[in-house]
């Protein structure tokens, strides 16, 4: 799910959000909350609300939680020093998806053909040569299935019994994101194996999550609004990445599934769900 919210002068917050596709309300979105004077926005989610919020103002201060590559993607002129009113935290997440997949054929060594679920409104065909190289270094195919909305998944899971597949990758995807429920009934019903990068879709009874710790990056990102609102630029404050991952198994859906988790899964998980 994407999202838009601003602080006022009474510290008091608003939200916007939106799924399944909504993308090109973003700039009506972001000009309304520029049009009531806040005194800063925040965005959650890909680039995509960062680069909306910093098309509509120059002035007011934007701070981002998630945005994928800010640097390509014209949110902030480098790193390390971002310029203008917007700093923030990027998200790694997908440079981590070939570990993912790697994830997943340790979980099932025994797949050939390990199914690619993207959000074709967010997901560059750089990402997806990035993962079919990865497919191929682990000798397996990935088909790439598209969905954005909610009978779009459903329609793509019918398809993975011609595949023959035997995993699936959810890409991470602020739409794809809030389908974790949707997704883990889907896995349950077609008895296919799904990494997500949300600890929440494991806790949810998903079979296995790796992904940023995206509590601590809520933290962060409370402590760099603070320090703007008490005076600091966010051209000053450098953009931050994850260094917090989590690693987290469902035994139990595991074994709902017939597998068995490898020891060397279990060694490095941070968390096991019995």
């Amino acid at each position: 799910m994407e999202e838009l919210g601003f602080v006022d002068g009474q510290n008091m917050v608003w939200e916007y959000r939106w799924a399944e596709g909504h993308y090109d309300r973003l700039p009506a979105l972001a000009a309304d909350l520029v049009s009531r004077k806040v005194d800063m926005i925040i965005t959650y989610g890909s680039s995509f609300p960062a680069r909306a919020a910093k098309n509509a103002t120059s002035t007011i201060p934007i701070v981002f939680a998630f945005a994928s590559d800010p640097v390509g993607s014209g949110v902030v002129a480098s790193l390390a020093r971002p310029g203008g009113n917007v700093t923030g935290f990027s998200n790694i997440t997908w440079e981590m998806q070939p570990k993912r997949l790697e994830l997943l054929c340790e979980l099932v060594p025994q797949a050939t053909v390990i199914a690619l679920l993207v959000n074709p409104d967010n997901a560059g065909e750089q990402y997806i040569r990035l993962m079919q190289e990865a497919a191929r270094t682990k000798r397996v195919q990935l088909p790439v299935l598209k969905a954005r909305t909610g009978d779009e998944i459903d329609t793509a899971f019918v398809s993975l019994g011609q595949l023959q597949a035997g995993g699936l990758i959810a890409t991470p995807d602020p739409f794809l994101n809030s389908r974790s429920e949707q997704l883990v009934a889907l896995e349950t019903r077609y008895a296919i194996p799904i990494i997500s990068e949300l600890r929440t879709f494991a806790a949810a009874g998903g079979l296995i999550s790796y992904g940023v710790d995206s509590i601590a990056i809520g933290h962060q990102v409370g402590i760099y609004a603070a320090r703007i609102l008490k005076g600091e630029r966010p051209a000053d404050l450098p953009v931050q990445q994850p260094t917090t991952f989590q690693l987290v198994v469902n035994l139990k859906t595991a074994k709902a599934l017939g597998l068995t988790v490898p020891p060397s899964i279990l060694a490095r998980a941070d968390e096991v769900i019995e």
